[in-house]
């Protein structure tokens, strides 16, 4: 069922990176591209994002695209991912990255070439996350319900967003990362339809991305956003009995977790927002999907 479209060798060896950035953090970003440049292997083609803002001085050889405006996560990323040909197609893997983290072994790229070619059905893999100082994981970086061992590797349904690896024919036969998500669950909307096409999803513990430990409820939009891309995800992709499921589900978990009031509120404003707004084509997977979701250890409704 997979395949390799225009005649590509199994052997992933174009890599490309993709960086998102808002031009606030330029020492992140180069500790970060330089990480990149000591990658074992072939050199791995750069392009720099700047989302609404310019990119500042990068070194020599890394492309960069400046938007007139904030897109969004997902919205950057795409254009990253636009900027290697129609879907990526100039690279076989794509690594995003976020722009205040860097790669601390030397060996990160060269190991993605080796699992995508091992496994023509994967997909994508989710690195490990560990903070620089501490080397501590934190569970929500775990992409699985277990997550007490981060240090076990292991087929997920989802991955991380800013630390991950991407093969782009699954761009080509699934589309982008969801543009109107702008933040929050783009990554387990793209997930979904990578694994209903078929791929699969590997979490990697010896893949590592250094990145300082911070709460996401640090941007201001996150509880609306957090709440509305629930909605969408479920109204986009999953058959019409779970989608009442899965969100009343997370509405549960959300008020276990006694949020203050200003954080509810706008919780419950996403949420509304989630119903009434346009969420973008609806794809709903197959109820085989559903049942590899079970098995992989997340059902569809959590």
């Amino acid at each position: 069922m997979l395949h390799s479209p225009g005649g590509r060798p199994p052997y992933p060896r174009k890599v490309g990176a993709v960086i998102i950035t808002m031009g606030n953090r330029p020492d992140d970003l180069r500790a970060l591209l330089d990480s990149v440049a000591r990658q074992d292997g072939d050199p791995i083609e750069v392009v720099v994002v700047g989302n609404g803002a310019p990119v500042g001085d990068v070194p020599e050889g890394v492309r960069t695209v400046e938007l007139p405006e904030n897109l969004g996560i997902p919205g950057g990323r795409n254009a990253g991912i636009e900027a290697f040909g129609a879907h990526g197609k100039d690279v076989d893997v794509l690594l995003f990255l976020d722009d205040d983290g860097s790669l601390p072994n030397t060996d990160t790229a060269e190991l993605c070439r080796q699992a995508f070619a091992a496994d023509p059905k994967l997909g994508i893999i989710s690195f490990r996350i560990a903070d620089p100082d501490t080397g501590l994981t934190q569970r929500r970086h775990v992409p699985r319900l277990r997550a007490s061992d981060p240090m076990r590797s292991s087929r997920v349904t989802t991955f991380l967003g800013g630390a991950n690896a991407v093969r782009t024919e699954v761009f080509a036969e699934v589309g982008g990362l969801p543009d109107e998500f702008f933040y929050a669950h783009e990554e387990t909307d793209l997930a979904w339809r990578a694994l209903d096409a078929g791929w699969l999803i590997d979490y990697r513990s010896d893949m590592v991305l250094h990145h300082p430990t911070t709460p996401p409820s640090r941007h201001a939009v996150y509880h609306r956003m957090v709440a509305r891309n629930r909605v969408w995800l479920a109204r986009r992709n999953l058959p019409v009995p779970l989608v009442p499921v899965y969100v009343g589900v997370w509405l549960l978990l959300t008020l276990a977790r006694r949020p203050s009031v200003p954080a509810l509120k706008a919780w419950f404003g996403g949420f509304k927002e989630g119903w009434t707004a346009p969420c973008g084509p609806r794809r709903p997977m197959k109820w085989r999907t559903v049942w590899r979701l079970t098995r992989l250890g997340r059902p569809p409704v959590i």
